[in-house]
């Protein structure tokens, strides 16, 4: 739908859709406070959205399934509405997660360097047809 006013507004539908959230995950995002601008409605009272409301709330999945907490992302988008003048608060918010990330994907890439060492032993044992005791409890 379109207004008078040129802007191509999206239904609880697309969003949905184009975001990868749920309709009941995007009436929680609104209700937590996590939308940079009030959810617009129409006179039957139906969310619509606009194309920034869904880049916004693709940062907020990113940042979501990256595993920052609700209560970083609830003051981000705060400070976002607040609008210029909190640029150093919000990078301040953004590095402390890149940081935690950071350590995240070296821990997993820590715990895939043994899981592929044990792969290579089961591999070379089989190959070799000596699988036999392999992490056997009965021995």
């Amino acid at each position: 739908m379109t207004s008078e006013a040129g802007v191509r507004w999206l239904g609880i539908g697309e969003v949905a859709e184009r975001t990868g959230l749920s309709g009941h995950a995007l009436r929680f995002y609104e209700r937590e406070g996590l939308l940079v601008g009030p959810v617009q409605r129409t006179s039957g009272g139906r969310r619509r959205y606009t194309s920034s409301d869904v880049e916004w709330l693709e940062i907020c999945v990113r940042l979501r399934e990256s595993g920052m907490p609700l209560a970083d992302l609830q003051r981000f988008a705060e400070l976002v509405r607040h609008g210029p003048g909190n640029e150093a608060e919000r990078l301040r918010l953004l590095d402390a997660h890149r940081r935690r990330v950071d350590a995240q994907i070296q821990a997993l890439k820590e715990c895939r360097s043994v899981i592929a060492w044990k792969v290579d032993v089961y591999a070379e044992h089989l190959a070799r047809d000596e699988a036999g005791g392999l992490w056997d409890p009965t021995a």
